[in-house]
This record gives C-alpha cells, sequence and structure tokens, in this order.
C-alpha cells in the first residue's frame, strides 16, 4: 500500500486537455451556468424570500463554493485523474473510495432526468418558433405536454443526442469550442432578456423583491435551497470539477480561475432572475401564489407573462434559446464526467464510452420522461421518478460526495498539502475562508442539509 507521500504525488493527465487557461475557465463556467441558473435559481429565489434568499445564496457561493470549488480542481489536476481514480491515489481505503464513487455517480443520476427537463426547453423553443404562442400561454398546456407519451421522450432523445454529438468531439474540439461559442452568445442574449424584462410595467417591486432583504422571509427552506441551488450552480460534489481539473495544464492560477467561475456564474443567475422575477410582477402585482409556483415558473407563467407583453412570439424566442444553450452546457459537461469515468475505469475508447453511456442515459431518462404520462402509477416514497432522482441526488448524494471531499482533504490530504498545491499557482489570497469552510462551516452545514432534507422527504419533519 502506498503510503500518503506518495498518494500525493500528482500523476500529470498524459490525455488531451484544455488548450489553455481561459478555455477551461469558460468550460468550467459553461458547466456552472445552465438549468441551475436560468431554470432553477429564479424560481426557487421567488419562492424563498427573494433578497434574503440571494443573500444567503451569495454568502454560499464567496466561502463553500469557493473552497470546494478550490479543492475538486485542485485534487484533479494533482492526480490528473477523475474523482474515483483521484480518491483512490490518495488512499487505498475502503472509506476513501466510496467518496470516489459517490463524487462519481451523481452525474449518472442527473444528466438523464436533466435531459429531460432539457427536451421540455427544446419543445417551447420550437413551439415559439412556429407560432404556438397562444396555445402555450393556455392553462393546462405544459400539463397536456409532461402527461403525453410521444413529445416528451422525442424531445428527450433530441436532447440527448444534440450532447453526445458534442463529447464525441473530445475535450478542445467539443467541449471546449462548444463552450467558446455558446457562452458570449448565452450572456449577451441574458442581458437583452433582463433589459426588456426589467422596463415592462410593475417591473420595479419585483427588482426590489429581489435585491432587499427582507429578514421575515427567511427560513430554514432559505437555507437548505440556497444550498442545493449552490450545488447545480457551481457544478461541484458532482465530479465535473475534478474531471475538468484532470484536464487543466499545472501553470493554471486555481485561485483566479475559480473567482472567474464564481463571477459568471453569478452573473448569469441574478440575470436569470432579472429575466423572470421582474416580469412576474408585472404579470400578477406580485401575487404570493404565482411567486411560489415553483419548478413551473418557466413553463407555465413565464409563457403567460410574454403574452401579456404583447411580444410574445420574439420575446419567446430569445428567452427560450437562451434556456437551451444553458441547458445544453451544463448537460455536456455532465457527460464529459460520465465518459471520462467509463474511459479511466473500463479502459473504454471514447467513442464506446460515449456510445455506452447515451444508452444508458436514454434507458434512465424515460422512466423520468414518461414519468407523468404513460408510467405515472410508478413512484418511489410517493415521489415520480424525475422528482425521486432529483430528491437522491441533490438532496442525499451531493452533500454525501461534498462531505467525503471534506474528509479526504482534512484527514488524508491535509489543508497543508492543499495550501502547498494552490500556492505554486496561485497568491491564495483566500486562505483564511478555505480553511474556515472546509473544516467547519462545509461539514456542518452539510450535515444539518442532509439530514433535515432526508426527514422532511420521509414527512419525519417540515420545513
Amino acid at each position: 500500500m502506498a503510503s500518503k507521500n506518495e498518494t500525493t504525488t500528482p500523476t500529470v493527465q498524459k490525455n488531451t486537455g484544455f488548450s489553455n487557461k481561459m478555455g477551461y475557465v469558460l468550460a468550467a463556467a459553461a458547466s456552472a451556468v445552465g438549468l441551475g441558473n436560468i431554470w432553477r435559481f429564479p424560481y426557487l429565489c421567488a419562492k424563498y424570500g427573494g433578497g434574503i434568499f440571494l443573500l444567503v445564496y451569495l454568502f454560499l457561493v464567496l466561502t463553500f463554493g469557493y473552497a470546494l470549488l478550490m479543492s475538486e480542481t485542485a485534487i484533479g489536476r494533482m492526480t490528473g485523474k477523475g474523482p474515483i481514480g483521484a480518491f483512490k491515489q490518495f488512499s487505498n481505503t475502503k472509506a476513501s473510495a466510496f467518496g470516489g464513487w459517490v463524487n462519481a455517480i451523481v452525474p449518472f443520476i442527473i444528466c438523464p432526468y436533466y435531459a429531460v427537463i432539457g427536451g421540455w426547453v427544446v419543445k417551447y423553443l420550437v413551439g415559439y418558433c412556429t407560432g404556438e404562442t397562444q396555445a402555450m400561454a393556455a392553462d393546462g398546456y405544459f400539463g397536456g405536454y409532461i402527461t403525453s407519451n410521444v413529445q416528451p421522450e422525442l424531445y428527450f432523445i433530441i436532447f440527448i443526442l444534440l450532447m453526445l454529438v458534442v463529447i464525441l468531439g473530445g475535450v478542445q474540439n467539443g467541449v471546449e469550442r462548444v463552450s467558446r461559442i455558446m457562452m458570449p452568445i448565452l450572456i449577451l442574449l441574458a442581458v437583452v432578456t433582463s433589459i426588456y424584462s426589467c422596463t415592462r410595467p410593475g417591473a420595479l417591486e419585483g427588482i426590489k423583491y429581489m435585491f432587499i432583504p427582507n429578514i421575515h422571509n427567511f427560513s430554514i427552506m432559505t437555507v437548505v435551497s440556497a444550498m442545493g441551488q449552490m450545488f447545480y450552480s457551481l457544478s461541484i460534489a458532482m465530479g465535473i470539477m475534478i474531471t475538468y481539473g484532470s484536464y487543466v495544464g499545472q501553470d493554471q492560477d486555481l485561485e483566479d480561475s475559480t473567482t472567474k467561475v464564481e463571477v459568471f456564474d453569478t452573473l448569469i443567475a441574478v440575470l436569470a432572475g432579472l429575466m423572470i422575477i421582474p416580469a412576474v410582477f408585472s404579470f400578477s402585482g406580485g401575487d404570493p401564489d404565482v411567486l411560489s409556483a415553483g419548478p413551473s415558473l418557466m413553463f407555465v407563467t413565464i409563457p403567460k407573462v410574454f403574452v401579456s407583453m404583447g411580444f410574445g412570439t420574439p420575446a419567446g424566442v430569445i428567452f427560450f434559446l437562451l434556456v437551451f444553450l444553458a441547458a445544453l452546457t451544463s448537460a455536456i459537461s455532465l457527460t464529459e464526467t460520465c465518459v471520462g469515468t467509463l474511459c479511466e475505469q473500463l479502459k473504454w475508447s471514447r467513442t464506446k464510452a460515449t456510445l455506452a453511456f447515451g444508452v444508458f442515459a436514454i434507458l434512465l431518462g424515460s422512466l423520468a420522461s414518461l414519468g407523468y404520462g404513460a408510467w405515472d402509477n410508478i413512484t418511489i416514497i410517493g415521489m415520480q421518478v424525475l422528482d425521486f432522482l432529483d430528491f437522491l441526488s441533490n438532496s442525499v448524494m451531493m452533500p454525501i460526495a461534498a462531505l467525503c471531499t471534506c474528509i479526504l482533504i482534512l484527514r488524508v490530504i491535509t489543508l497543508k498539502k492543499m495550501e502547498e498545491e494552490f500556492r505554486r499557482t496561485s497568491a491564495f489570497k483566500r486562505k483564511p475562508i478555505y480553511n474556515f469552510s472546509i473544516k467547519y462551516l462545509a461539514p456542518v452545514s452539510l450535515i444539518i442539509i442532509l439530514i433535515s432534507s432526508v426527514l422532511s422527504a420521509f414527512g419525519i419533519i417540515s420545513i
């Protein structure tokens, strides 16, 4: 068995990685900027307190999120391996190997149901492009669509095929090239849509709700939801950043790169909120029932908002094109992590691993895609398949994965070794924040969130 000192010796990855420093930043930012920002952030922000939710979220991103982003990328760079190989290299104990497997399995669970939601986005984009603006704003349209048996499956498979094509292109020609093209377009569309939304009559109240914290809107769910949102937004605790870290050069300034990813992520999250929340206020006058609509906010409320604006079709095309680009970039990062794991663990070629994962994703995703229609009788602990997969990955496995990373750093690698790795290329200006987050904030928060989420799912407590 190798000693700890031996296991911390970096093994440089020989596979083709990102072409340069900005290639990694854009790919990591593209991974972070996905449905977590465009779809998930606005409805959670609207539902759980507006400004107070945003404040809690920003605090977590700048502390907890920063520490895990730095850690996962560094672990990938130090070993040149994906999550399973990286955890094994630092320690041959079963406990350490378990942490690697949890990190690796999370994207295998998320990606299939994520692609189902991506298919919904494709359907709405096609609908706006073909003039179904009024129909999509009608009561019951979204419910009728997801409970049908053919269309959800068709658009889900289209989305799966699009992301597989990119992955087959490789790291530089696929993942990096698409990220370089899509990220500028996505940001431009987000800015244009936000300006349009914020200039609607009555939108000012929505802007105030989003940016002015109100302590009376705070609850434990504000923290729980903000924590889950942070995982999704920053693509942490799902093996992605460890995998991407294995592709970066040894001269990459990790702190500078992490800061840029944080800025990209927060910018898009705030812009997504400005696209949706002011528009909803303009449409509903701040009706609490509309604000708490949850996941349906994008697919039910927003089409109604667009129709009420009298500029429905162009606004719908631009908005859902933006959402599609965001969904695809994140799906690519999830798929890349899964394919990388298959290549590393089974010694498969990239093509074989991509095709095998595609089959797996279609099979598991079909259960979620048809879970509101033909297979709506299939439930797990009272949840539809898509809802259960979201609960399992977001509320159970991701906190466990992040906790395993913290334990690996504290008990095996040590904070001293991590600091040495960071200072090879970075000033490591936020060392106090990093150490506090890894030693105290992250472990305590993760345990509380994990226990409360599980107890809530089984109806033992209400949060």
